[in-house]
């Protein structure tokens, strides 16, 4: 059997089934006296993707661990195609959120063994594994051990796995968390692609710009589902209007615009301000008054829509209050440095290992009070290039400067000064909270009369007060990032170099982390951050674009997106799944990408000529157009564009 009729044979057996795929009615489930899910109502159609979304610790895992039958559910009804949950195992796919492949066994191994569990026939098995391979463009890396896939790699593995048993069903509880822009738009249009084949899906997911994907959505928090409804009816029941403004000193800003009557929201990026707003009108003038008054600069206000995340934390807001960062106990005093000084740089930086070049020339200067922003692909070097530049590891060839320090080694002043949250490596799961802040309080050199303090204050960030005593490896991811955190900062570094650090926290508690960061850079500290989530990356002051190895873009967010070329098309269309299916060949795939019922298409050609030739091919394929105009670029548009024609110049042999 093909891969072709292996899709055509599950096509057949999705479209078979009609009606709900999924229905819950008051479900509850408590640990003793605990109750983390307190009624929960839920209808999934068949073919639907529906995300669930909602702050960490609000009940999610523990509805997919229901619906998956992996847990039993302590009240409510529960079907799934009319069968109960443990009874409907055999056609559900469930990827949990701490899957993990035996790194020691191939791509091929580890689709062997899930596909035996099964109970499919080897034929089975190697032709369905062989099928999910070439979707996720894959076929070439059965050999490979898990192991050395990279993150975006393991994920789509993962995927596979959870596939081979063609479910009806798929439940995927933060599926690509840690993954690069890339690899998410691909996993996401492989769910796209599913879904039009009759697949039905649950997603969790803590990035908001995936949400925007999914037919409809649930707004989960403390047990309940307290919302539901499609991405655009969210965004559009806000009642609110977003203002961008650009100043000449936006912390200054920041100050002088807490608390104005008529602005709901307040929001810091890194070369603007967002304001949530009732009346534009007046909110701008109110704004220019006030800076006026101020001798504040305005660059630029404009109006622009609001997002789902925008939604997303004023409904939490309601629900829970800001969370406010708790204010940081402050021991220090950095000294006084000149506007240029560089406190991290790269001259001519070359990482090789044997015949592999891992970075190749970068140049970098990052000012004191700086937030910039180092992205890239899963290998693009970006950890790596962190490592030499933290002193971890030695170049190759190139200068390193940090702190004040150039050259190798480091020394023990310069050591302190430096705050590292390792991407990978954080915490030690086998000690608990309290032991692991002392463990790094003393690494860091924090006075033995500052620790107590330092200590209060990491657990008020985190929302643990009174848990020191639990052990870390038992804290949910997001709460884990938090007290990672914490614990960089304690000994109030002058560099802070951040590893992903806030991946898989929710969008409230990512506003607490970026506030933290920037009152750190406004009190002079320079700080480098890797992220996959570009809506974040918006919040840096400079960003640098890796790919294999080099540095290929770099600028500020708005910068870098005024430079994009080409144009950004978004059409609406009576068949989307089919629409983006025909365009992906006739066009580099990169080029399309789905939204719902949404589909973006980036063109170098104008944006009249672009609409109606598109127009046509779409007709021609019996597609009506029911509306399309251009949109601006987002961050991850321009990532991956940059990156994409970075790889097609790699591959004509060009620089």
């Amino acid at each position: 059997m093909t891969t072709a009729q292996v899709a055509s044979e599950m096509e057949k057996d999705l479209s078979s089934v009609g009606g709900s795929a999924i229905r819950v009615n008051g479900l509850r489930k408590s640990y003793g006296d605990f109750e983390a899910v307190k009624g929960v109502d839920l209808r999934v159609d068949r073919g639907e993707i529906f995300g669930l979304i909602g702050p960490d610790g609000a009940g999610k895992t523990t509805v997919f661990q229901i619906l998956s039958g992996v847990m039993a559910e302590t009240g409510g009804e529960i079907s799934i195609f009319d069968e109960k949950p443990r009874d409907a195992r055999t056609f559900v796919g469930y990827l949990t959120q701490t899957f993990s492949l035996y790194p020691d066994l191939t791509v091929a191994e580890n689709l062997r063994y899930v596909g035996e569990l099964r109970l499919l026939t080897r034929s089975e098995i190697e032709q369905r594994g062989m099928h999910y391979l070439e979707l996720f463009n894959m076929e070439r890396f059965t050999d490979r051990l898990a192991g050395r896939l990279s993150g975006g790699m393991k994920q789509k593995l993962a995927l596979a796995c959870a596939l081979i048993a063609e479910p009806k069903v798929l439940l995927l509880d933060e599926p690509t968390t840690g993954v690069d822009p890339v690899s998410r738009r691909e996993f996401w249009d492989t769910l796209a692609e599913l879904s039009s084949r009759g697949m039905t899906m649950v997603v969790a997911t803590p990035y908001l710009d995936e949400a925007e994907r999914c037919s409809r959505i649930g707004l989960m928090f403390d047990g309940k589902i307290v919302r539901t409804g499609t991405p655009k009816s969210l965004r559009t029941s806000l009642g609110l209007k977003r203002l961008e403004l650009r100043t000449s000193d936006l912390g200054e800003t920041e100050t002088v615009l807490h608390g104005t009557p008529g602005i709901t929201d307040l929001q810091r990026f890194g070369d603007r301000l967002d304001l949530m707003v009732a009346d534009p009108a007046q909110s701008e003038r109110d704004v220019k008054r006030l800076l006026g008054e101020s001798n504040i600069a305005i660059s630029d206000i404009r109006l622009v829509e609001p997002t789902l995340e925008n939604s997303f934390v004023a409904e939490l807001r309601e629900l829970e209050g800001d969370l406010e960062a708790p204010p940081f106990p402050q021991r220090r005093e950095f000294q006084e440095r000149p506007p240029d000084a560089v406190a991290i740089g790269a001259e001519n930086v070359n990482k090789v290992f044997g015949d592999f070049v891992a970075i190749n020339n970068i140049n970098l200067s990052i000012k004191y009070g700086e937030i910039y922003g180092l992205l890239g692909a899963n290998g693009a070097g970006k950890t790596t290039t962190i490592k030499m530049l933290c002193g971890l590891m030695d170049p190759t060839s190139g200068i390193v400067e940090l702190a004040g320090e150039r050259g190798g080694a480091r020394s023990q002043d310069v050591r302190r000064r430096v705050g590292y949250m390792s991407q990978k490596f954080s915490l030690y799961d086998d000690l608990t909270i309290e032991e692991n802040l002392d463990f790094f309080a003393g690494v860091y050199g924090v006075p033995r009369e500052d620790r107590e303090a330092k200590k209060r204050w990491v657990y008020e960030f985190s929302g643990l007060e009174g848990r020191g005593r639990m052990m870390t490896g038992e804290l949910p991811g997001g709460w884990k990032q938090r007290v990672a955190f914490g614990a960089a900062i304690m000994h109030e570094p002058s560099v802070l170099f951040l590893d992903e650090p806030t991946s898989g926290v929710d969008p409230l508690a990512r506003r607490s982390f970026w506030k933290m960061i920037n009152e750190l850079a406004d009190r002079k500290v320079a700080i480098l951050v890797t992220t996959h989530y570009l809506e974040e990356a918006e919040q840096c002051n400079n960003l640098g674009f890796m790919a294999d190895g080099r540095v290929v873009a770099e600028g500020t967010p708005t910068g870098i997106k005024a430079r994009q070329t080409g144009h950004l098309i978004e059409l609406v269309t009576d068949k989307p799944q089919q629409a983006s299916n025909l365009l992906k060949t006739e066009m580099d795939p990169w080029r399309i990408s789905l939204f719902g019922d949404r589909l973006h298409v980036v063109t170098d050609d104008g944006v009249d000529a672009a609409i109606s030739d598109i127009s046509r091919r779409l007709k021609e394929g019996g597609i009506a157009v029911e509306r399309a105009g251009e949109e601006e670029f987002s961050l991850e548009d321009v990532f991956i564009s940059i990156i994409e024609k970075q790889r097609e110049m790699n591959n004509n042999g060009t620089t």
